[in-house]
C-alpha cells in the first residue's frame, strides 16, 4: 500500500503535463520528427520535476500552448528523465526555453518574462520574422537535414493548397480548430487569376501559421459582394471576417 502511494506521488509530481493540455511531450525518440525535421516554429521547455520555477511557470506555459494552437508548436521536455536532451541541448538551468524556428539546428534562448503574454509575443514576433524572410526569397527553410521549404523561390507548390468543395468545407474548416485564410473565387475571374502565382506561394510562409485553400464559388453559403474575396476563418465565429 505506501508502494503503491509513493507511485502515484511521484507520478503526479513528474508529470507537469497531460493529453487534455495544447503541449506536446517531448522525448529522445520524438523529438527529430516532431521538432527538428519540422517545417513549423515550436516553443520548447527544458524542465526537470522538481524545480520550483518549472511548477510556477506550468500554468502560463498552458496558457501560451493554448493560445498559440494552430499557429506556433507547444512542448515541453523532462531533462531530469532524458538528460541527453539536455546534453544535446546545453541545458544548464531550469527551466530553459528555446524557440526552434528557421535554423532547428541552432534554436533562440528565450530570456524574456515567464508570462503567457510575453512568451506568445516572442513566439508570434520570431514567426512573423521567418515569414518575411521567405517572402523576401531569403530562405527560412528548415536546416536540420529533415524537409525544408525551399528558401530563395517563391514558386508555390499547388498540391500545398487545399481546392475546398460544399462536400468537405464544414469538416475541413467550419469544424476544424485551425485558422484558415479561404479565397473565394471564379475562374473567368481577371483578378483572381492575377491572384494565383501569389495565392500558391502563400503556404511557403505560412505554414505554421494557417492552412491556405482554395474554395470555387458555386452555390456558396456565404455571401460575397466581390467575385476575388479573401476571407479568415477561425473555430468559434459563426461570420467569417472578410479581409
Amino acid at each position: 500500500m505506501l508502494l503503491v502511494a509513493v507511485s502515484l506521488l511521484i507520478g503526479s509530481v513528474s508529470c507537469f503535463y497531460s493529453s487534455g493540455d495544447a503541449v506536446e511531450t517531448l522525448t529522445p525518440a520524438n523529438f527529430d520528427s516532431k521538432v527538428t525535421n519540422d517545417d513549423s516554429i515550436w516553443v520548447v521547455e527544458f524542465y526537470a520535476p522538481w524545480c520550483g520555477h518549472c511548477k510556477a511557470l506550468t500554468p502560463e506555459w498552458k496558457k501560451a500552448a493554448k493560445a498559440l494552437k494552430g499557429i506556433v508548436k507547444v512542448g515541453a521536455a523532462d531533462v531530469d528523465q532524458h538528460k541527453e536532451l539536455g546534453g544535446r541541448f546545453g541545458i544548464q538551468g531550469f527551466p530553459t526555453i528555446k524557440i526552434f524556428a528557421g535554423n532547428k539546428n541552432k534554436p533562440e534562448d528565450y530570456r524574456g518574462p515567464r508570462t503567457a503574454a510575453a512568451i506568445v509575443a516572442e513566439a508570434l514576433r520570431l514567426a512573423q520574422v521567418l515569414a518575411n524572410d521567405r517572402l523576401a526569397g531569403r530562405g527560412g527553410e528548415n536546416k536540420s537535414g529533415g524537409n525544408k521549404s525551399g528558401g530563395g523561390s517563391k514558386k508555390g507548390n499547388p498540391a500545398d493548397v487545399i481546392e475546398l468543395t460544399s462536400s468537405i468545407f464544414n469538416k475541413e474548416v467550419l469544424d476544424s480548430k485551425d485558422m484558415w485564410l479561404v479565397e473565394f473565387y471564379a475562374p473567368w475571374c481577371g483578378h483572381c487569376k492575377k491572384l494565383a502565382p501569389e495565392w500558391l506561394a502563400l503556404p511557403l510562409l505560412s505554414k505554421e501559421k494557417s492552412n491556405l485553400v482554395l474554395w470555387m464559388l458555386l452555390n456558396s453559403r456565404i455571401l460575397l459582394e466581390d467575385t476575388e474575396s479573401v476571407v479568415i476563418l477561425q473555430s468559434s465565429i459563426s461570420r467569417p471576417e472578410p479581409s
